[in-house]
């Protein structure tokens, strides 16, 4: 699923024209949906919780967050959002280009700061809680944001800018010490990267092991190996259920046939797709639609 496949799932605010990259979207787990599947983008990523509880991992660090709770995600980090257990978490996800507070390659704060915060070159935590140094400010910086959206007032957006400069001068102003990243590790990373950002581009194709371990240029048992260390499960396991997080939202959101979403999912037998399917939902998916049309 593309960033914009995640944009149009959600309950849409668009705060900005194109000219201001910055943008709202107000989402609920699992009335929306009820997983956002690992994945990453070029974007900055802030996710509010606003009440209940869920799941989210940031790089394969996966915490139970609550109301209250802020996710810095980097761009380019690895990032997941589910349900936990059967609980009900709403959200706010905050997602903004990083050119919009760079004037340029000269631009000091951006050279400094911003450039290599992005990067991961200034460490600062991802999971602010309560506890953490620097929170309520951080929050506080949030709700004037969401306040001055909600209302553009003319010139809102130099305001904007303001406090998204405040709040990164308290992320790195509260910086964890530095640690190097384990080559290893980050040469991990980028391989998982590039594996899902395969599935999430060709996931409606016919994908085999095979064309895996070509792409990550690794034999077949040892990217399998690979996937299920860092993964957690296999690669077909992991493909198939990413096309059913697809095919659950296309019976959601379209009118198009059952036989029509297997297809349009990466699957290309209906049997096998209604089978698993009904694993993993407990219905099938004829009954899941009606479902989702009688609770409208």
């Amino acid at each position: 699923m593309n960033l914009n496949e995640y944009q149009n799932y959600h309950e849409t605010k668009s705060h900005t024209v194109s000219e201001f990259p910055y943008n709202t979207y107000l989402c609920s787990i699992p009335l929306d949906f009820t997983l956002v599947p690992l994945h990453w983008h070029a974007e900055l990523e802030i996710v509010v919780i606003k009440k209940g509880t869920g799941l989210i991992s940031v790089d394969f660090d996966k915490r139970t967050v609550t109301s209250g709770d802020i996710v810095f995600i980097r761009p380019g980090q690895l990032h997941s959002i589910e349900q936990y257990s059967t609980r009900v978490m709403e959200y706010e996800n905050i997602i903004l280009k990083p050119e919009l507070l760079i004037s340029g390659e000269t631009d000091l704060c951006a050279r400094q700061f911003i450039t290599p915060l992005m990067k991961g070159e200034l460490r600062c935590a991802a999971f602010l809680t309560p506890a953490v140094p620097g929170y309520p400010e951080i929050s506080d910086c949030i709700s004037h944001i969401d306040y001055l959206c909600e209302r553009q007032p003319n010139g809102y957006q130099l305001a904007v800018k303001g406090f998204l400069f405040q709040l990164l001068f308290l992320l790195i102003s509260h910086q964890q010490k530095k640690s190097a990243i384990p080559a290893l590790q980050t040469k991990s990373l980028e391989k998982i990267k590039t594996i899902l950002k395969y599935v999430e581009e060709h996931y409606d194709e016919h994908i085999t092991i095979d064309d895996m371990a070509a792409l990550t240029f690794y034999s077949k048992s040892h990217f399998m190996k690979f996937f299920k260390a860092h993964m957690g499960t296999g690669f077909i396991e992991y493909l198939n259920d990413y096309r059913l997080t697809i095919a659950e939202r296309l019976l959601r959101t379209s009118d198009a046939s059952v036989l029509e979403i297997a297809e349009k999912s990466g699957f290309d037998n209906l049997s096998y797709f209604n089978r698993i399917f009904k694993r993993k939902y407990g219905q099938s998916p004829g009954k899941q639609r009606r479902l989702y049309a009688s609770s409208d």
